[in-house]
């Protein structure tokens, strides 16, 4: 059986195995239902508005089959470190998950961003000063964010967020805001 694996490998090009472990990841992030809609979609667009530094973006990022990357950089320099200026890839698995969540709100509103990307410095200190923020938080790896939907109850989109079980979640109904990751699924409430 191992030569025949090995066989198999060359045939299989970088492209596509980079495709089929995009698909795969995605797979795992997106439930079966929202992956097959997302599937027939010509195109896929988010829209932001980060609430501490004012930008907003509307951005295509997935089009004709794939991520478009002037777009993804547009997105990555919106959900930079407002703190310190540091500029981060976000994971498309976190993009299709949010999109995920507006087609599930029926909503094409903008998602208030809270907190995207961290440093690493700034997790630090953040981390020092509140139980609230954890010590290896995914937001440093472009894997979580932090939102809220205007004219959507923050308990709804929690609901929403939590059926689509792409992930963890986190809600916070003091502070106002949704997290969302992909890493495993799991919830919790924050202050």
């Amino acid at each position: 059986m191992k030569e025949q694996d090995e066989l198999l490998l060359p045939a299989l090009s970088r492209r596509g195995f980079l495709k089929m472990s995009a698909a795969a990841m995605l797979a795992a992030a997106v439930p079966g239902q929202a992956l097959a809609a997302m599937s027939n979609e010509p195109e896929r667009k988010l829209s932001f508005y980060h609430l501490h530094t004012g930008e907003k973006l509307s951005a295509v990022y997935w089009a004709d089959g794939a991520y478009q990357k002037d777009s993804l950089a547009n997105i990555y320099h919106v959900l930079r470190d407002f703190r310190s200026g540091d500029v981060s890839p976000i994971d498309t698995g976190l993009l299709d998950l949010l999109h995920s969540l507006s087609m599930k709100l029926d909503t094409t509103a903008e998602f208030q961003v809270v907190s995207g990307y961290r440093s690493p410095t700034t997790n630090a200190m953040l981390a020092k000063n509140s139980s609230g923020v954890a010590r290896h938080s995914l937001h440093m790896d472009g894997l979580a964010i932090d939102i809220r939907l205007p004219g959507r109850d923050l308990a709804k989109v929690h609901r929403a967020a939590l059926a689509l079980k792409g992930g963890g979640v986190g809600y916070y109904p003091v502070s106002d805001f949704v997290h969302m990751d992909v890493g495993r699924v799991r919830q919790w409430t924050g202050a």
